[in-house]
């Protein structure tokens, strides 16, 4: 354990030192991010062929919203058992079970033959991906220091935005020339050979070459039963971590409406193919998940002085997707009207980075695959599955156009509970040493 602070204004606190090479620890990113990119290019695929399950089976907007909303409410549902047996049990196995649940569930997801069949095979890719996000993190964060936490956290979660990228773009173009059932075929194939890579080089022995370490970082030694409880309560006992909980979700809820709609949105209002509307779609989420990362590096640079600032960066990414996104869709369909749909898109999830540094800050390193659950939990149950599914039903009444006229407002919430945040923020820290 070293002696490190967090800033000039916060509070003199000991951090572990990661217990692996650096280069290993950058191995262990590039795989974690990897399978990141398998998690939602599996997930997001489906919104790239939207248009042809409408066509084949007839399909109404709030069917297809809940194809989507179904995996990220399972992953609400479960990722906060799973992620509480990670860390009983061992991350690292858990990685790689779950990588193999969610690539196998898509295979199923190619072989449906109608809604309540493809319904269930999402539900099973919800199921593996549950508590991979958590548990990825609180493995990619014990292997590098803590200054680098919002930057690691943004880029990370970024991941999801650049594996919807490829989820969405490659698949419009693979469901375009081969069907869409080769669109999940080959998102299952490539789940399969990451997930026997990082079974193959990423173990809990090197992860953790030294217990004392390990012990120190949570990074994989298991927990008896009663440290899990008298760690547990930490998790929701301060205001500051639970309005980063609930600002995280609520953010979440306007960047997921509007990466599973776009390809749709795109079809419908500029007449575009699904390959092409894809492809247009999958450069948005691109931008989305630049966002991300340049958000965590801004973060991590601004915090030098005041970790207080990180809740800055986020309320200034909050309101800004309002007022772009809220701009755009007034707009008539053309070039402008992209635009600041794009310079909306960079800020929309940009708060994803500080968030989760905010809760590393705020709860032990013991139980950090947990702490990233419930992050992943708020997320899920405010954001990733009422966002497709609540605006599809929305679109059913007033339109495509109209629901995501409404959507961006929710960042009106997601400002407030950032702004509280703040406002407690270096109290809690000193209370909770």
């Amino acid at each position: 354990m070293a002696l490190q602070t967090d800033g000039a204004t916060g509070p003199r606190t000991f951090q572990p030192i990661p217990a692996v090479s650096r280069g290993y620890a950058w191995l262990v990113f590039v795989l974690s991010f990897g399978l990141l990119l398998s998690d939602y290019m599996s997930r997001q695929v489906l919104n790239a062929v939207f248009p042809m399950l409408k066509a084949d089976w007839l399909l109404s907007d709030g069917q297809l919203g809940s194809l989507s909303g179904i995996v990220a409410l399972v992953v609400g549902v479960l990722t906060f058992p799973l992620s509480l047996a990670a860390d009983r049990w061992g991350r690292v196995r858990c990685l790689v079970a779950a990588a193999l649940v969610w690539s196998l569930a898509t295979f199923a997801c190619a072989l449906s033959a109608s809604y309540g069949e493809m319904f269930a095979a999402r539900f099973l890719v919800g199921v593996g991906e549950a508590a991979y996000g958590s548990v990825g993190i609180a493995v990619v964060i014990s292997v590098f220091p803590v200054t680098m936490r919002a930057t690691l956290s943004g880029a990370f979660i970024g991941g999801g935005a650049f594996g919807s990228v490829l989820g969405v773009s490659v698949g419009g173009v693979v469901a375009q020339h081969l069907g869409w059932r080769w669109a999940f075929s080959i998102m299952g194939i490539f789940g399969l050979v990451l997930a026997i890579a990082y079974c193959l080089v990423v173990t809990e022995k090197r992860l953790n070459p030294q217990a004392g370490r390990a012990a120190a970082s949570g990074g994989g030694r298991p927990l008896t039963p009663a440290a899990l409880r008298s760690l547990l309560p930490r998790l929701f006992s301060s205001v500051s971590v639970n309005c980063a909980y609930v600002g995280s979700g609520l953010q979440m809820f306007v960047g997921m409406a509007l990466l599973a709609w776009m390809p749709s949105f795109l079809n419908r209002y500029y007449s575009m193919s699904s390959s092409r509307a894809g492809l247009i779609a999958g450069v948005f989420a691109l931008i989305t998940g630049i966002g991300m990362v340049a958000a965590g590096m801004v973060a991590d640079r601004v915090c030098r002085g005041a970790a207080a600032r990180k809740w800055t960066v986020a309320i200034a990414c909050s309101l800004g997707s309002l007022v772009l996104l809220a701009s755009g869709f007034l707009l008539s369909a053309g070039p402008l009207q992209l635009v600041l749909i794009g310079l909306g898109s960079l800020l929309c999830n940009a708060t994803a980075g500080p968030a989760a540094a905010m809760v590393a800050d705020l709860t032990p390193a013991a139980i950090s695959a947990t702490a990233f659950a419930t992050l992943t939990l708020a997320n899920s149950l405010l954001g990733l599955a009422p966002g497709p599914t609540l605006t599809g039903m929305l679109a059913d009444h007033v339109g495509l156009l109209g629901a995501l006229r409404v959507v961006p407002f929710i960042a009106v919430a997601s400002c407030a509970a950032f702004v509280i945040g703040k406002r407690h923020y270096e109290h809690d820290r000193l209370r909770l040493g």
